[in-house]
């Protein structure tokens, strides 16, 4: 597992947020409120998905669960001049992201993740920082399909 390190530039998206943890993680719902508006939203840069979580400081830190955090389903945009009703807006700060490819139906991606973090991140130069994270699904992106491929971006800073 080696991810590409890539320094982001801001990020402007548009999308609906819930408050979920990981316990009763089910992001169904959001993406299934998301989808059939998203075209409402008419300052898009791509046709490309953003999965975005935004977790409390210190998240990582205290790794806990049960602690609440954002999770959005977006697209991105030029500007904020047009926020559709029942949408909010969020900025991603730039900075240093590791960058995985992640390749599947979405079934083992528990253990990809726990592999990012309990194998990758001790083993490297750095430490997960406080910005959003997120997916970028793209058009490789199939959901459910063996085949699917997405990209995911965790911040990082020097340890």
């Amino acid at each position: 597992m080696k991810p590409k390190i890539t320094t982001l530039s801001e990020k402007k998206l548009i999308g609906c947020k819930q408050n979920m943890n990981y316990v009763a993680y089910n992001p169904v719902p959001l993406w299934q409120s998301f989808m059939p508006i998203k075209k409402e939203i008419i300052n898009t840069v791509s046709a490309d998905l953003f999965s975005v979580q935004q977790f409390p400081e210190g998240f990582w830190t205290q790794f806990n669960p049960e602690t609440v955090f954002e999770k959005w389903a977006a697209v991105e945009v030029t500007d904020f001049d047009s926020i559709p009703e029942n949408m909010s807006s969020l900025v991603i700060p730039g900075g240093w992201y590791a960058v995985f490819d992640y390749k599947g139906d979405g079934s083992d991606a528990p253990a990809f993740f726990e592999s990012i973090f309990g194998t990758w991140f001790p083993n490297s130069a750095y430490v997960v920082d406080d910005r959003p994270h997120f997916e970028i699904l793209g058009a490789k992106y199939k959901k459910g399909d063996p085949n699917s491929e997405e990209e995911i971006w965790i911040p990082i800073r020097l340890k």
